[in-house]
């Protein structure tokens, strides 16, 4: 699994016109879902997306992590980051999961983000969303969890 995260003083997804979920200081998290993961790389995602240290100490060090700071979390699934991009000019999808495989973990990552007393907010998965934000920094990471490793 990965996670592209960002660091934001605000972020908000919307779908259909409708706002789905906004969040404060905290992480927005585009989350995808590649062929071969499962319930451990799901658990183990949000352990890093949580235990990250992106924000900053009294010092202006990038020390604090989201639990550190009691930040909120907006996930937003993404299919597109477990695209294959190494060659050619058109992503492929063959290493993604499968749509039912994919929410079935996006799900997974949510409720282990979830048990951690968090506010955490989500996008819609298979939905056609608008994301806006104010990346902090600008700080922004690509975080994995792989099956295969």
């Amino acid at each position: 699994m990965i996670a592209l995260i960002q660091r934001v003083t605000e972020a908000r997804v919307e779908a259909g016109g409708e706002l789905l979920g906004s969040i404060g200081r905290g992480i927005l998290a585009l989350v995808g879902v590649e062929r071969g993961d499962a319930e451990a790389q799901a658990e183990r995602l949000a352990e890093r997306v949580l235990g990250y240290r992106i924000f900053p100490d009294a010092a202006g060090k990038m020390n604090l992590s989201l639990l550190d700071i009691g930040g909120e979390l907006l996930a937003v699934p993404q299919f597109t980051l477990a695209a294959d991009t190494k060659t050619g000019t058109r992503a492929g999808f063959s290493t993604a999961a499968t749509p039912e495989e994919g929410r079935s973990l996006f799900d997974r990552f949510v409720f282990f983000a979830s048990q951690k007393q968090l506010r955490v907010k989500t996008g819609a998965f298979g939905a056609e969303m608008k994301i806006s934000l104010v990346n902090d920094g600008p700080v922004t990471f690509w975080l994995q969890a792989s099956a295969q490793r």
